[in-house]
């Protein structure tokens, strides 16, 4: 049926009892099975996403006509959707983990398919800029980086096939309908692709605070791959013997470092500023 909340006759869809397809999120399955997404950006997009299958949507119904405002301002491509099922926010949260901000959207979906190395690349130009996350394993911050990459004009981002979260709603709803349109791809082997990628003509760079150089005073105007290590442990010994050089963020004040998200953030932003004209970034 198509994306309105309404069917064509007018009707309002009816109340539907307590779902038994949802289990509380446990995690994702990457390349396979279903995925739980909650909140408005990320059930949104993923709607709009001609990747996705969507298997059910429920919604209160206040969130359904509100998805239906949202949907109105998407080029859907007559893509098919299944109608909002109106239930109450308590039947929602309920299959979520505990402080879950659900904004009364909840969607079963398929999960996306695996981009390749040169989906990525296909993606990128001559300042071609890509993530690599060594072991961060926080969906929030995965999400987070998503979220930036997608801001400040990314290829892509990398994470590890191993500890690394799975795509699930929390990554989503942290990426904020990013995960949707930037690319995420798993890399069996971080070293050899970043091997894979200097092939290919990037300049790798790892942001760690023993770098001997601010990351602004690298100044590669070429294809960077920005490699970021997990909070505490940062990057690992052969992650660091594959980068170029090791950058580090100029740091005031008492505090040692930032989250590995909110570094990414102003990493990305410090590669970017001096390579696109009319650069604006909108807090929202």
């Amino acid at each position: 049926m198509a994306h309105r909340p309404h069917d064509r006759g007018g009707r309002r869809p009816s109340r539907a009892p307590e779902p038994r397809v949802f289990e509380r999120e446990r995690g994702g399955a990457p390349g396979g099975g279903q995925v739980w997404l909650f909140g408005r950006h990320p059930v949104t997009a993923a709607l709009a996403n001609p990747q996705r299958r969507v298997f059910r949507v429920l919604a209160t119904a206040e969130a359904a006509e509100r998805l239906h405002e949202d949907l109105a301002k998407i080029d859907l491509k007559d893509r098919a959707l299944p109608q909002p099922e109106i239930v109450p926010r308590d039947r929602i949260a309920a299959h979520l983990p505990g402080g879950a901000v659900h904004q009364g959207l909840l969607a079963a979906v398929g999960a996306l398919p695996e981009p390749t190395l040169d989906d990525i690349l296909a993606r990128g130009g001559e300042k071609a800029v890509v993530v690599a996350l060594d072991q961060v394993t926080d969906p929030h911050n995965v999400g987070a980086i998503l979220r930036s990459a997608e801001a400040f004009g990314a290829s892509g981002v990398l994470v590890t096939e191993r500890h690394a979260p799975d795509e699930t709603g929390t990554l989503a709803k942290a990426a904020s309908g990013a995960l949707e349109r930037m690319p995420l791809m798993r890399a069996t082997n971080l070293a050899r692709t970043l091997r894979e990628l200097k092939e290919a003509g990037f300049w790798v760079i790892g942001l760690d605070e023993r770098g001997n150089q601010s990351l602004a005073a690298t100044k590669h105007d070429g294809r960077i791959v920005l490699v970021m290590g997990a909070e505490g442990e940062g990057l690992r010994r052969l992650t660091l013997e594959h980068c170029d050089l090791l950058a580090r963020l100029p740091m005031r004040g008492s505090m040692p470092s930032l989250n590995v998200s909110n570094a990414t953030a102003v990493a990305l932003y410090e590669l970017v500023r001096d390579r696109q004209d009319g650069l604006t970034l909108d807090f929202f």
